[in-house]
């Protein structure tokens, strides 16, 4: 099966991988092509086993994004998407999730290669002297892979052209693909636990595969197969079969085998562990810590080897450019050069290479539940603080603006490093004047009383005005004492698995019906749902610093967090304790599809509506209430499963029959 989208020969390695502040890195030499024979020697297949990590940057951190996020309770379109968004996020009346639009293309469209570049090196690693810890990378990476497929379309083809999970050295335009119990029994699980078998306890290289590694992916793989042969809420799978293993196993072994995987990691864990405090873990400065167990690399180092421009990107793989989605127009916002508003209108918060600020490109936004419903405890629960910016402060001085003062709302003065825009925790009991009669923000910042800071109440969140993901924004460390270079590509590494991730899989396995055990060791508990889940929110609430307040805070809230931990945990607290862990990072569309909660929690949301209107990103109605709008999704049982590429459909051999046939139904 060869196309431009299947390319089964070859791995384009364009970019190589380094991994910063680390003398261990990945020595991968850039090549244009890999051929067979580069493999028959210990150079090309350390080279093609390199490249496995570089693959990941191909398609995290551009459009996939969208199609992860857009239509979940985490993620609807913003003021300015276009239909890379709109379409994914099956709004009615907004778009429509095709096979030429949706973005999950990205993934079907590269991983192929790597599962085809990871089946010729553990073919041909053994003879040239590898060791089994190297190989079980191969296989780590061929089985992640086909987990990530299989969970986006059902059943995809484990024969690429010259046998199943054999090297392809023969281009072929015909395809067949296997049912999703084939890709799990015959690949995912094989290779996984050959892995966890293999793999050293500790990395050979900063993000490099490991046990406990293996361990949580096939852990969740695990979880995620037993949901399906559960299928609660009666998905049609495609190609169609039984729900049915292969190997006489039911759902109840699944949900035990992926408690004990997770326990187990928790156990030996290796060199991973929890951080200390939630916003340490997404400081810019900490990237590549403890805790994050793998990544899509990017460096500030070197432009070449990153891939992409750090002085001007205008999007596309292998860059990374996600969390711009996300983010804002926040440099509209404006004050003004006299405190009775008669001056000039000022941009007193400009665009910075800041991990609070980045380049906006206002494509997805949140909805209003996200802080109402997901966010509720916003004082106890760091992970909120750490999660978003929701003040903006005065930067002007480092756009090399000399002035000392301006005036803001209600006409107060304000200084460089002030709040000059707040999203506020909770709505407030006083009237706030959102008309920009005579405060003209430009963004319909809220004005109330006695503040100098224009506000925005959770209820008037709209798509064109709203906190921004500040837990995985722009870091650099070249900005000097001016703004640096916020059109630059993000050269942070994307944060793809967590250590924190083996509590909640085995948490959730255990609310299906798994057997537990008490947990010993540096993460003790008695190994139930609410055990597990408590070692999370204890660390959750623990603080050493309030980032939106910009100042030390020293405060341990962890018994009253875990205290208000239900005592019977169900899927429903599991989902949202999932999502105030891993909000916005590309979790959510999996978690809802593999529960078959994604209907139940998507439906419907509540946003602001927002016209451009001279730019007033903000709405607001006549008598001061929001102007919010209660919005549908059409989201059917087909859209379980995505659309397989029209590109990959249009190039393969066979009638109009066959071709149909091939694509997901609904499509």
């Amino acid at each position: 099966m060869k196309t431009s989208y299947f390319k089964t020969i070859f791995l384009t390695a364009i970019c190589s991988l380094i991994l910063a502040g680390c003398s261990d890195i990945l020595d991968e030499q850039p090549r244009s092509s890999y051929d067979p024979t580069f493999f028959t020697t210990e150079t090309g297949v350390m080279g093609g086993l390199n490249a496995m990590y570089a693959h990941l940057r191909y398609f995290y951190g551009q459009y996939y994004y969208a199609a992860l996020e857009c239509s979940t309770d985490e993620y609807t379109f913003a003021w300015s998407a276009d239909n890379n968004f709109k379409d994914a996020d099956l709004t009615e009346g907004v778009g429509n999730l095709n096979p030429s639009s949706c973005r999950s293309d990205a993934l079907w469209n590269e991983v192929f290669s790597n599962i085809n570049t990871a089946s010729g090196i553990i073919e041909n690693a053994a003879s040239v002297g590898l060791s089994e810890a190297l190989i079980a990378e191969a296989r780590f990476f061929r089985a992640y892979d086909y987990f990530q497929l299989v969970q986006t379309f059902g059943g995809v083809p484990l024969d690429l052209g010259s046998g199943e999970l054999a090297f392809n050295i023969t281009p072929k335009r015909t395809s067949v693909r296997n049912t999703v119990p084939e890709v799990y029994t015959k690949a995912i699980f094989p290779d996984l636990i050959t892995a966890v078998n293999n793999l050293p306890d500790n990395p050979r290289i900063v993000g490099g595969a490991t046990k406990t590694l293996a361990r949580l992916i096939l852990a969740k793989a695990y979880l995620t197969y037993a949901w399906w042969l559960e299928n609660p809420d009666g998905i049609d799978t495609y190609p169609a079969c039984d729900r049915s293993d292969p190997d006489g196993h039911d759902k109840a072994w699944y949900f035990q085998k992926a408690y004990d995987y997770a326990v187990e990691g928790i156990q030996s864990p290796g060199s991973y562990g929890l951080m200390d405090n939630y916003y340490d873990l997404h400081l810019g400065s900490n990237d590549r810590n403890k805790e994050v167990m793998l990544f899509a690399d990017h460096t500030e180092d070197d432009e070449y080897y990153d891939g992409q421009s750090h002085s001007y990107f205008s999007g596309g793989a292998p860059g990374n450019q996600f969390v711009w989605f996300v983010t804002f127009n926040y440099t509209l916002i404006r004050s003004n050069a006299k405190a009775d508003w008669s001056g000039g209108k000022i941009e007193t918060v400009k665009r910075e290479a800041a991990q609070a600020y980045g380049r906006p490109w206002s494509c997805m936004a949140p909805p209003i539940g996200v802080f109402t419903n997901t966010f509720a405890d916003k004082t106890n629960d760091s992970r909120y603080d750490g999660t978003f910016t929701t003040v903006f402060r005065g930067n002007w001085a480092k756009g090399g603006d000399g002035t000392d003062t301006y005036y803001n709302a209600n006409g107060l003065p304000i200084y460089n490093g002030d709040a000059v825009l707040t999203f506020l925790d909770e709505d407030l009991n006083v009237t706030v004047d959102y008309s920009d009669a005579k405060y003209d923000s430009d963004v319909r910042g809220g004005v109330a009383p006695d503040r100098a800071d224009y506000v925005v109440e959770p209820s008037f969140i709209s798509r064109g005005r709203y906190p921004i993901l500040w837990k995985c924004g722009t870091y650099r460390t070249d900005n000097g004492d001016g703004l640096g270079q916020p059109n630059g590509g993000i050269t942070r590494p994307i944060n793809l698995a967590y250590f924190s991730e083996l509590f909640l899989t085995a948490a959730e396995a255990a609310v299906k019906g798994a057997s537990t055990k008490a947990i010993s060791g540096t993460y003790a508990n008695d190994g139930t749902a609410r055990g597990l889940v408590n070692v999370i929110r204890a660390r959750a609430g623990k603080w050493r610093w309030d980032n939106n307040g910009n100042t030390a805070k020293v405060a341990d809230n962890s018994a009253a967090m875990t205290a208000a931990t239900p005592a019977v945990i169900d899927i429903d607290y599991i989902l949202a304790e999932r999502s105030r862990e891993y909000y916005g990072e590309g979790h959510r569309w999996n978690d809802l599809v593999r529960t078959q909660k994604w209907i139940e929690y998507s439906k419907t949301y509540e946003i602001g509506r927002s016209t451009k209107d001279g730019q007033k990103i903000g709405t607001y109605s006549t008598d001061g209430d929001p102007d919010k709008e209660t919005f549908t999704r059409i989201i059917e049982k087909r859209h379980y499963l995505r659309p397989i590429p029209q590109g990959q459909i249009d190039a393969l051999e066979g009638t109009a029959e066959e071709k149909a046939a091939y694509q997901n139904p609904g499509y």
